[in-house]
């Protein structure tokens, strides 16, 4: 067991070398921050509900610190609200806090080229543009693909897949070659259907091969006046869900009509990262609640059984068309697959907007400033001042009640400190875990969890000792026995309270929780794979088995009666 702890302690020593992480990060109240003040735009420029002010805050406290571990802060200041996020230049948060992240999925009904053609160049197909997605759901310009498809999961399962490729807004064709003559199609592997062909738009008119059914006039009329060469072209406004839509792709390469929302980003019930097997590529995986796996059945199966383009479904966010993949099978159950150009962390920031929900309402970054530490470095020195004096006090008495056990009690502690230390380090550089003056204090209050786990054992032995039938090495394991079930007890009770609070509440209170917790558990691993083991190991040595007077095993200590009085002693009732 202690060589399980030796090669514990070395493993996370390694993680720190090979990451570059030896000192913590640090919260708000320690270190200061970014903070951001949001206001909230309506459409008719009224007031906002306090209702639809409280969600906003619920969700934006969900994405900046939804692991309760980060220290963010997320306040309402009259109509607007306030968002404090340790360390500075955090770019990241700021485009996550603002962003609707209102996902919806409309059937195409018409595309063109986005801007008009220059005079003297060759008429294309409608271009297909690519990109990589952000943490606002927009996207940038890259190297564009033949095509996208929408194909169920090569499990074969009912719970279907919808690809995009990299969260771009695929048309079913590529540029068009140097030569002016179109790009065919890609064709899809796995497909139960090729890829329809879209129809050339020729540049003397560019509503030639649109198909006005169905298209209201007046939407038909605003796709026709739109350019999406222009900057004000509308990008990231909240669409209607009850309306069709007209909008571009995010690069202006073509512009779309889409029908009204099939399924809206309300049935989302939850959205993760993952990975393609085969080729390693990052995923955002969505799974539908209530009535969202009929309604994404129904519009694949309507897309499925139309012509091009209307066999198209794009994906639409906060108003930008960021994918139109064809679909090429209708998909049932309830499940769908964004799939594409990927990195972990921009996968990462798409999912947490769409598991975390649609902010009610559309927000402007009216102010973004860094704060400095509202307590900063003397503060941060008193509390390990605090703690180095509770610390050595738990020492001095150890020493001085148990003797020789105490150098016991002093190497767990050191050994509970050393895991501590590397996991707030780990945590920091890997989870966000920032230490805040709540989280020193749950530190603080653990020295005493681990200080009652070793009194408990040592009294469990000297308790065997008394009986005087037993030999310090029996006394040990007997020991053991009874005391783990305690001291498990005691961890239990005190980790179910450090859960409950971090769960019921926010702030500081739930970073205290979650520092109780996590040394909890710490002083489990130590009492188990250090504490006991090296008392057995100690047992062996004459010093402690033979009773010597320093060993704190010494007969006047086992004895009720003093030595050279009556030979009686205690027995457990």
């Amino acid at each position: 067991m202690l060589l399980l702890l030796v090669a514990l302690i070395l493993a996370m020593g390694g993680v720190m070398l090979l990451s570059k992480a030896y000192t913590p990060e640090y919260g708000l109240d320690l270190a200061g921050g970014t903070t951001v003040t949001l206001q909230p735009i309506t459409p008719n420029g009224s007031a906002p509900s306090e209702e639809s002010i409280n969600l906003a805050v619920n969700i934006i406290r969900e994405r900046v610190n939804g692991t309760g571990i980060s220290d963010a802060e997320v306040a309402k200041a009259g109509d607007n609200i306030i968002i404090s996020v340790p360390g500075a230049g955090q770019e990241e948060v700021v485009k996550l806090v603002g962003t609707t992240a209102e996902l919806r999925f409309r059937q195409v009904l018409a595309i063109a080229a986005g801007a008009p053609t220059p005079p003297g160049e060759m008429p294309t197909q409608a271009p297909t543009p690519s990109a990589s997605p952000t943490a606002t759901g927009k996207a940038r310009q890259s190297t564009p693909k033949p095509s996208a498809t929408v194909q169920p999961s090569p499990s074969g399962t009912p719970a279907g897949r919808g690809l995009s490729s990299a969260l771009t807004d695929p048309s079913p064709a590529s540029s068009a070659k140097p030569s002016g003559s179109a790009a065919p199609s890609a064709e899809p592997s796995g497909s139960a259907a090729p890829s329809a062909q879209p129809s050339v738009l020729p540049t003397e008119d560019p509503m030639a091969g649109v198909d006005p059914t169905g298209i209201d006039p007046a939407v038909l009329k605003e796709f026709q006046a739109l350019d999406c060469s222009k900057k004000d072209r509308g990008q990231g406004a909240q669409d209607d869900p009850n309306k069709q839509f007209v909008g571009c792709s995010d690069d202006g390469s073509a512009k779309y009509v889409l029908d009204k929302a099939a399924v809206t980003g309300t049935a989302i019930d939850s959205a993760s990262v993952g990975q393609e097997q085969s080729t390693g590529e990052w995923l955002v995986q969505l799974s539908f609640k209530g009535d969202g796996p009929q309604q994404w059945s129904k519009v694949t199966t309507t897309a499925f059984n139309s012509q091009a383009p209307r066999n198209q479904v794009a994906m639409v966010l906060d108003g930008v068309i960021i994918s139109a993949p064809v679909i090429q099978e209708p998909i049932t159950g309830g499940r769908a697959q964004i799939s594409g150009s990927f990195t972990q962390v921009t996968a990462t920031e798409l999912a947490n907007q769409l598991k975390y929900g649609a902010l009610p309402l559309k927000f402007e970054k009216s102010s973004i400033e860094e704060v400095s530490s509202t307590l900063g470095a003397d503060q941060l020195r008193g509390g390990l001042i605090a703690g180095a004096i509770g610390l050595a006090l738990v020492v001095v008495y150890s020493m001085l009640y148990y003797r020789g056990l105490g150098v016991v009690s002093v190497l767990s502690l050191g050994v509970a400190t050393i895991l501590t230390y590397q996991s707030v380090v780990l945590l920091g550089h890997f989870a966000g875990f920032r230490l805040s003056l709540p989280h020193i204090i749950g530190l603080i209050v653990s020295i005493g969890i681990t200080a009652d786990s070793f009194i408990v054992y040592f009294e469990r032995i000297r308790d065997e000792m008394k009986e005087g039938r037993r030999s310090l090495r029996a006394a040990v394991e007997v020991a053991w026995v009874r005391a783990r079930r305690t001291i498990l007890i005691a961890d239990a009770v005190m980790f179910i309270a450090a859960v409950v609070l971090y769960f019921l509440a926010v702030g500081g209170v739930a970073g205290f929780a979650f520092a109780m917790g996590l040394t909890t558990l710490i002083d489990i691993v130590v009492v188990f794979v250090f504490t006991k083991p090296f008392i057995a190991l100690l047992a062996r040595l004459k010093f402690f088995a033979k009773g010597h007077p320093l060993s704190g095993l010494d007969a006047e200590r086992m004895s009720v009666q003093p030595v050279g009085g009556p030979k009686t002693v205690s027995q457990e009732a």
